[in-house]
């Protein structure tokens, strides 16, 4: 594949999964915004394309053998995306949440508006995405293993929809925490939710681009008779 700076950025991701490691380190939107050319992101991030080009090759030129779920089948896809994304979100929203409340309680009386707006953006963020994979696994999902993508395009819209959302709160949190800037004075429950929610911020980053990315087009070119395509 030729990068070049027209290139959509999600297109990138989907094609080289390493170039993510790219995008993140320079906090590109691969997932949410993947739809943009590399060149419009580079230059709203004020750094040079031909630059964030060679990176990329950089991490491409690796023993690291990358997975390629744009080529893999369907269903092994939503299957990677519960174990690898689903299972640990239950785990560590529940962890996060009692952190931030934590920190509040604690700490709230050094920024008291800024940490009661961290704690609840985190709770409302727990609350979105519990809800929001419970309907990918009761409705989307179920439709994908039954062959019947062509049903799917509404549940698509709303998923769609909530990632961006879910995009906001990520980009907000960032920005109130000064890029996740753990200070000197900030005890490790202080450290360990700053460390936490970076870490979220990654994970669903890489989530939401192989669903925006790469399962929804898959399933929205599907017809409901194609069944090969989802269980090969």
């Amino acid at each position: 594949m030729n990068i070049t700076p027209e290139t959509g950025i999600g297109h990138i991701a989907a094609v080289h999964p390493l170039a993510t490691r790219v995008f993140s380190r320079h906090q590109m939107d691969f997932c949410c915004g993947g739809g943009r050319a590399l060149g419009d992101v580079c230059h709203d991030k004020g750094v040079e394309t031909s630059l964030v080009i060679a990176e990329i090759e950089k991490e491409l030129d690796t023993t690291v053998i990358e997975v390629r779920w744009a080529e893999k089948p369907v269903i092994e896809l939503i299957d990677h995306i519960l174990k690898a994304f689903h299972e640990p979100l239950r785990e560590e929203l529940p962890r996060l949440e009692e952190l931030a409340l934590k920190v509040l309680d604690a700490h709230g009386e050094k920024d008291p508006d800024k940490f009661r707006e961290i704690a609840d953006l985190v709770s409302s963020l727990r609350a979105e995405l519990e809800n929001h994979m419970k309907k990918e696994e009761q409705i989307l999902f179920p439709l994908v293993r039954e062959g019947k993508g062509n049903l799917a395009e509404g549940p698509i819209a709303v998923m769609m929809v909530e990632h961006d959302e879910a995009g906001g709160v990520l980009r907000r949190l960032r920005k109130l925490t000064d890029n996740y800037l753990v200070p000197e004075e900030a005890c490790n429950t202080w450290r360990a939710l700053w460390c936490g929610l970076n870490a979220l911020e990654e994970s669903l980053h890489e989530h939401i681009h192989l669903e925006n990315n790469i399962l929804f087009p898959r399933v929205l070119a599907c017809e409901s008779s194609d069944q090969e395509v989802f269980h090969l």
